[in-house]
């Protein structure tokens, strides 16, 4: 049998809209249909480049705050880039916005830092 691919979802889930929104996606992710994914949740401040480095692909999940991303993510690329430059080009991943203006100023910043990372979005908005 195959590896387990490793999905890592890293999400700042302040409220309890976001982590309903962030269970949704960990629900969905890991749905009985979906084989072979094991899917690791955890934080931005708890989350680092080990976890980054140890995935198969990534979905990020942020608040606007301020027309940016949240602190604890951005913290966590602070932390993360790199660490994880030169050794995850390529890495499939997605992110959400719980955007409470449009969120074009957080996904322009996600947006930057991925493609700094060279990571591969393979899920539009």
């Amino acid at each position: 049998m195959d590896r387990k691919k490793k999905l890592l979802i890293v999400s700042h889930a302040p409220s309890l809209n976001t982590r309903t929104l962030r269970d949704a996606v960990a629900q969905g992710a890991g749905h009985e249909d979906i084989e072979n994914v094991e899917v690791t949740v955890l934080a931005p401040l708890e989350a680092g480049p080990d976890d980054v480095l140890a995935c198969d692909a990534i979905i990020l999940g942020t608040t606007e705050n301020l027309g940016y991303m949240s602190g604890a993510l951005k913290d966590f690329f602070d932390r993360s880039y790199y660490p994880c430059l030169e050794k995850t080009q390529g890495l499939p991943f997605a992110y959400y916005i719980r955007a409470g203006h449009d969120g074009t100023g957080t996904r322009r910043a996600v947006e930057s830092i991925t493609t700094g990372l060279k990571w591969r979005l393979v899920q539009e908005l």
